[in-house]
């Protein structure tokens, strides 16, 4: 197989058409065109369907795609490392990575990465949803307790657990009663909290007043004693702390687990490598004062 074909096949794959990939590499069209029709006639395979304004990748050609991207990104990562005498990390690393991890902790974190790996192009995406690495060239994925992937292989970095939380000013409610709670969701009435204390179990009728998409949100609104909440312990350690907030017990069955994931069948690049270390040393114990700690 021509290497030098499959590696134009990739391009124009990566980028979703010839003009793109010729404008991206700064390479003609036409040339782009003909090297791709050669390696369609050596596999005797047609990796794209070409529409009148359309390129879609074929059955065939996704798989080929997906088989030797990365083999393809790795052989030209070896070869720079055996020019320069180093193994040092360099090139373009996409990470994507959850709403609100992103917003408390992923900037501080990242601008550290660059400042240690110089040579590394860091690039971020917030998004909670589902995303195929391949289809979206992402090196690693960040996720809050994931589906089992069998593509996928990875370890937990972080752990957290929420709690519910309220100003000091709104009054505690027994057990069975009412609480008017902000939340994160539909508003449904009728919905019990089951919570845990030291002194055991009891369990909270919510009233929702008001309902907001973002913890950061709800923990803002939460300060102002319209209502108590459910939010993550390192993002209300700082308010309990200083008694902003008091705690009136841990949420049941909602402990969390960050995840940083890679493709089982990528060998690991000397970026992703170095990005999964740099979380160990961040967060060495993974809990959730040292996230607390971090995005203080």
């Amino acid at each position: 197989m021509d290497l030098l074909a499959l590696a134009d096949f990739n391009l124009v794959a990566r980028h979703g058409g010839f003009g793109k990939a010729a404008r991206a590499a700064g390479r003609p069209k036409a040339t782009l065109s003909r090297r791709v029709s050669e390696l369609e006639a050596s596999l005797e395979l047609r990796l794209f369907e070409r529409g009148a304004r359309v390129l879609r990748l074929t059955q065939e050609g996704r798989a080929l795609f997906e088989r030797t991207a990365t083999l393809l990104t790795e052989l030209d990562e070896t070869a720079k490392a055996i020019a320069s005498g180093g193994h040092s990390p360099r090139g373009r690393l996409r990470i994507s990575a959850p709403l609100l991890f992103s917003q408390t902790a992923m900037g501080k974190l990242a601008a550290g990465f660059v400042r240690k790996y110089p040579e590394v192009q860091l690039e971020i995406t917030t998004e909670d949803r589902a995303v195929d690495m391949i289809e979206d060239a992402y090196d690693l994925v960040i996720r809050v307790n994931p589906e089992p992937d069998e593509s996928l292989v990875g370890r937990v970095f972080l752990h957290d657990r929420m709690v519910v939380v309220a100003s000091p000013d709104l009054p505690r409610p027994a057990d069975q009663e009412t609480v008017p709670a902000i939340i994160r969701g539909p508003m449904v009435q009728g919905d019990v909290w089951e919570i845990t204390t030291a002194d055991g179990q009891s369990r909270l009728m919510v009233r929702p007043v008001l309902s907001l998409s973002s913890f950061i949100m709800i923990r803002d609104a939460v300060r102002t004693g319209l209502g108590a909440a459910r939010l993550p312990l390192s993002l209300a350690s700082s308010d309990l702390a200083v008694g902003a907030l008091v705690s009136w017990g841990d949420v049941e069955g909602f402990e969390t687990a960050l995840w940083a994931l890679y493709p089982t069948r990528r060998l690991l690049s000397t970026r992703v490598s170095a990005f999964l270390e740099y979380l160990k040393a961040t967060f060495p114990k993974g809990t959730p004062d040292e996230l607390a700690r971090f995005i203080d």
